[in-house]
């Protein structure tokens, strides 16, 4: 599995910067925002180093489908109110443009009561 040994998000997967984790498999580690925008604000990120959306390969279709299935679930584990009346909100920042910041694939999942800090 690769890694980039400046990366803070490998950093945190390899638990060398602590975090709060939600989630760990063999593909994917989950962790609270340490700056959150919304009551629920963790993110998914892949174990394997992909700098960004642009970087992903039809070999990481399913990857990217566990991602979006696992989602849901850990919402309303972490405290999300279910659909309809509750709900969450899934974003992926790419590039400059796009305001990633963290050149690390990460997949925002926020939720809870509005209104929020941002977004």
């Amino acid at each position: 599995m690769s890694s980039d040994p400046n990366c803070i998000f490998c950093k945190i997967i390899e638990g060398k910067i602590p975090s709060k984790k939600v989630y760990e498999d063999d593909e994917l580690f989950g962790f609270h925002d340490i700056a959150p925008w919304a009551p629920v604000h963790f993110m998914l990120v892949p174990k394997r180093h992909i700098a960004s959306m642009s970087q992903l390969t039809p070999e990481d279709a399913a990857l990217m489908g566990k991602i979006m299935i696992l989602a849901p679930k850990l919402a309303l584990e972490n405290g999300c109110r279910p659909y309809p009346e509750g709900g969450f909100r899934v974003v992926i920042n790419t590039g400059a443009e796009g305001g990633q910041e963290v050149q690390h694939l990460h997949v925002h999942v926020m939720g809870g009561p509005r209104p929020w800090l941002r977004g």
